[in-house]
């Protein structure tokens, strides 16, 4: 049966649906964090108590209605109830990722103007001190977890044990002020200030109203319904407009319960723990999880491998034909979706950038019910998906019943711009209307990404960003996404980023995945001692040659990579080279890898490294290396010429 989700047009604000869930289900367990081994949970009226903490010790603090509130931490209970307490105060809230640099956490502070955030710990509390030094705008930073701050005596900390007392003083004078405040709350608020992944500059943030992205959540619960009895594994940064969806106001809209790992190491361990009905992992988690798959398939018994090998192809066959190989479920997938915690999955999501269909492929064959989703953050997140019985591993989906899409000046292939509005759509960027007038024109979200609908099922088809298509100077178009995608497949891959634009041919710089190699490395008894020197072995160079190779089997002849370099370190966000969501800024990497990739297009089998690396605890390294450029195909004027097409295929 269909659940009903009324309740958000009655309840608009997030506090809102919080108090009429801690009345109505007040010791349903809302949400579950694993500390020490154990989980403890958290009620619908422990989860209002907290909230109501919090947004009576900011009123404390001075904060007034109308300012941004920051706060900063893992995926833990306490940033959620942080979240909800903001709001709770008429504020608007920030959420900064957990990993962000200083020099990032200075901007965005800065920017908005935040005289309060809630800290997690010792470690964000550091990082917030060192941008306090030069920030004009913090006052006061709230730290949750004590361990480690009996050392500082700076009088703008604030511990979780004072900002209760302060509250309780509060609540002692005005016993009403909690449910005063929340009934101030309109759906028309601005209650989230959301980052966009800022793929080419410094992040703009987007400002969601309340009311809209609670209705937008519930058109997406219309797609994909949720109920009380669910379980839900927050992986994914906070921050993240779709973990805003899927761990904020998703939960408070269908009461599902949101289960908080003990770490990021201990992901998979948990996920196995609690049987989520549903997950939300990036791309690049489903890739690693595919890959560790694999990798651990090279440790096992020859026999162990022949029956994994021939589950992998029945159920690919069966996948096929649309329908389920029992002798495959028996022998492999059954036990493999027991061992990953995937048993109970009812539906599993992927989003914040394309995955390759082969992974997709890889997943459905296995009996993970994996959908992708597509969506902005100035649309309320995702605004397609698949259909439980109609899924397409080359698209993304159909729309939500919320949503407009169409393509913008279609070239004869159908292929144009994305341009599509929902009724969570964002009111414009904070502090920023010239972004906004050129991002929104007559009502409509020109989302920059190219894109055509499938005439088969009406599906959207997102091949790239629109800046992003290249084509060579021979006048093969291209989407670079598209190969490293099909790249990344490969367990030994773990980032490629596509050269070509302007130049003769296709080429790739790539990015090891360290955990799989080394192991592969170590069963064959070749000597390394660190990344660097792992990626340059010459056995190494030529098991991603035949990877390389058999990707370039699958694409057209003009698309194949006819070069490749290993990078001597993984791109990093913390290096400018990915955004936090894990997307690839092709502008820094042509900038900083540009003696590289002049290296690649020449007739040099060798580029010269001597670089500086720093690393997150701000000590550096200096490497010296050398690095093979692998020639695959010919590259002359004669090959350039036979691989120009004769029309512009479709890149993906």
């Amino acid at each position: 049966m269909q659940p009903e989700y009324g309740d958000v047009v009655r309840h608009d604000t997030f506090p809102k649906l919080l108090l009429h869930n801690a009345e109505g289900w007040p010791g349903e367990v809302a949400m579950r964090e694993k500390e020490f081994g154990i989980w403890n949970e958290f009620t619908w009226a422990d989860y209002r108590d907290r909230v109501k903490t919090i947004a009576l010790g900011l009123i404390e603090l001075g904060v007034k209605r109308g300012e941004v509130v920051s706060f900063i931490g893992k995926n833990r209970p306490e940033m959620v109830w942080s979240e909800l307490a903001i709001h709770s105060v008429g504020c608007m809230s920030l959420g900064v990722y957990h990993d962000a640099m200083p020099q990032e956490v200075a901007y965005l502070v800065d920017y908005a103007q935040v005289r309060v955030v809630l800290a997690e710990d010792e470690e964000q509390v550091d990082k917030l001190l060192e941008v306090a030094e030069n920030s004009k705008s913090i006052e006061k930073i709230v730290y949750f977890d004590p361990r480690g701050m009996r050392k500082y005596h700076d009088p703008r900390l604030v511990s979780w044990d004072d900002l209760k007392a302060m509250a309780a003083r509060l609540e002692a004078r005005e016993p009403s002020r909690f449910a005063d405040e929340v009934a101030l709350g309109k759906a028309e608020d601005v209650a989230i200030l959301c980052t966009t992944s800022g793929t080419t500059s410094n992040p703009k943030l987007a400002m969601l109203q309340a009311g809209p992205f609670l209705g937008h959540c519930a058109a997406y619960l219309g797609a994909d319904p949720k109920l009380p009895s669910d379980n839900y594994v927050s992986v994914l940064p906070l921050p993240w407009i779709m973990e805003q969806i899927y761990a904020v106001a998703q939960p408070l809209i269908s009461r599902i319960t949101v289960n908080f790992v003990e770490e990021p190491e201990t992901m998979m361990a948990d996920l196995r723990e609690i049987g989520p009905t549903f997950v939300l992992l990036a791309p690049r988690v489903w890739e690693q999880i595919a890959a560790d798959v694999r990798a651990r398939m090279m440790d096992a018994t020859r026999f162990k491998q022949k029956m994994y090998e021939f589950g992998m192809r029945l159920g690919l066959q069966a996948l096929d034909q649309k329908r389920r190989s029992w002798l495959a479920e028996l022998i492999l997938f059954r036990p493999l979706r027991d061992r990953l915690g995937f048993t109970f999955l009812k539906s599993a999501a992927t989003g914040g950038a394309a995955l390759g269909p082969e992974t997709f492929r890889f997943f459905q064959a296995m009996g993970v019910p994996l959908r992708q989703i597509y969506g902005q953050t100035e649309l309320a997140g995702a605004y397609t998906i698949h259909r439980p019985d109609d899924v397409d591993f080359d698209t993304v989906g159909l729309p939500f019943g919320d949503t407009e899409l169409r393509i913008d000046q279609p070239d004869k292939n159908g292929v144009g711009e994305i341009v599509a509005r929902t009724s969570g759509m964002f009111l414009g960027f904070y502090r920023n209307e010239e972004a906004t007038r050129a991002d929104v024109r007559d009502g409509w979200m020109y989302t920059g990404d190219a894109g055509y609908i499938k005439k088969e099922n009406g599906h959207l088809v997102v091949i790239d960003r629109v800046k992003d298509l290249a084509t060579t100077s021979t006048g093969t178009r291209f989407s670079p996404q598209f190969i490293e995608n099909k790249l990344k497949f490969s367990p030994f891959i773990a980032e490629a980023v596509i050269l070509g634009h302007d130049r003769p041919y296709l080429a790739a710089m790539i990015c090891i995945r360290y955990s799989i190699v080394s192991k592969w490395a170590e069963q064959r008894s070749i000597a390394f001692t660190n990344y660097t020197s792992l990626s340059s072995q010459p056995e190494v160079y030529r098991l991603l040659r035949e990877e390389v190779e058999k990707v370039n089997a699958t694409l057209p002849e003009p698309q194949r990579v006819r070069k490749f370099v290993l990078l001597y370190k993984e791109l990093d966000a913390d290096d400018g080279e990915l955004t936090r969501t894990r997307k690839v800024r092709r502008n820094v990497i042509a900038e900083k890898y540009a003696d590289i990739i002049d290296a690649i297009y020449g007739d040099t089998p060798m580029v010269h490294v001597d670089t500086i690396i720093r690393f997150q605890d701000g000590t550096t390294s200096r490497i010296q290396t050398d690095l093979v450029v692998e020639k695959l195909l010919d590259t002359g004027p004669a090959a350039a010429s036979a691989a120009a097409p004769r029309s512009a295929e479709r890149a993906a």
